[in-house]
């Protein structure tokens, strides 16, 4: 992983930067689906042939960082393809990291 080099004057630290990515990376958030510290939450509730159904999105702040990045860029099922940058990525995996360890 590529280490960090934030100027002295930056207004933002990387920690700041990945939970601002998290929140809002291309328009819906990850936190939307996956819940504030990446612990996985429901999507949604539904009916299907008179049955209650959900759909729940999966923990992910327990992904190795290849799984992590393979999922951001793959765009499955109701996944959306963010189009993050390998950065942007790491970022956002650092920041999961770093809330999952004060929980």
């Amino acid at each position: 992983m590529m280490e960090f080099l934030i100027a002295e004057e930056s207004f933002i630290t990387p920690l700041e930067y990945g939970k601002m990515l998290y929140e809002n990376p291309r328009g819906i958030g990850c936190v939307e689906c996956h819940g504030q510290y990446g612990q996985g939450d429901k999507i949604a509730n539904y009916i299907h042939k008179n049955q209650a159904k959900s759909i729940h999105a999966p923990r992910i702040n327990n992904l190795d960082f290849t799984a992590f990045k393979n999922a951001l860029q793959s765009g499955k099922r109701v996944m959306p393809k963010y189009y993050l940058t390998s950065d942007e990525i790491e970022t956002i995996y650092k920041y999961l990291q770093s809330v999952k360890q004060n929980q």
